[in-house]
This record gives C-alpha cells, sequence and structure tokens, in this order.
C-alpha cells in the first residue's frame, strides 16, 4: 500500500457527502461495494449511519488536500 495515500471526501463522486467515495478510493475499491456495505451496516445496527455523519465532518475534501500538498512543495521550494 502506498504510505502517501490520504482519506478523504471525494467531492466529485459524491451522492450525500462523498465519504464512501472517498473510502473506495483510498482502499482501490469499487464505490458501489462501499455503498452497499455502509447500507448494510445502517440497516442491521444503525452504526452506520452514524459513522457516516462522523465521517462527513472529520474527514478533509479532497480539493483542501491538493491544496495542503501544493502549499508544502511551495514551502518546499523557498526554503531551498
Amino acid at each position: 500500500m502506498n504510505s502517501n495515500k490520504k482519506l478523504y471526501k471525494d467531492k466529485k463522486n459524491e451522492i450525500i457527502g462523498g465519504v464512501c467515495a472517498g473510502l473506495a478510493d483510498y482502499f482501490d475499491v469499487d464505490v458501489t461495494l462501499v455503498r452497499l456495505g455502509m447500507v448494510l451496516l445502517g440497516l442491521m445496527w444503525g452504526a452506520g449511519i452514524l459513522l457516516y455523519i462522523v465521517a462527513m465532518v472529520i474527514m478533509p475534501d479532497k480539493t483542501t488536500i491538493i491544496e495542503d500538498t501544493i502549499k508544502e512543495a511551495e514551502k518546499t521550494e523557498e526554503d531551498e
């Protein structure tokens, strides 16, 4: 697994909050499987709904990750 991978919400492929799309991208699986898993968690134990809401609040957007990476690269260039 690539150590540079970051977990983020993918707003490009979102349906509700982009959490499932971000998880699918991180684990390199089909987003439909992740969405089905979240629905099953929500229906069986109700934990899926709570986990999804928490993830929506905690996970950064993909654009935020990209912007931070660009800022870090610019800072590194300035330091050199």
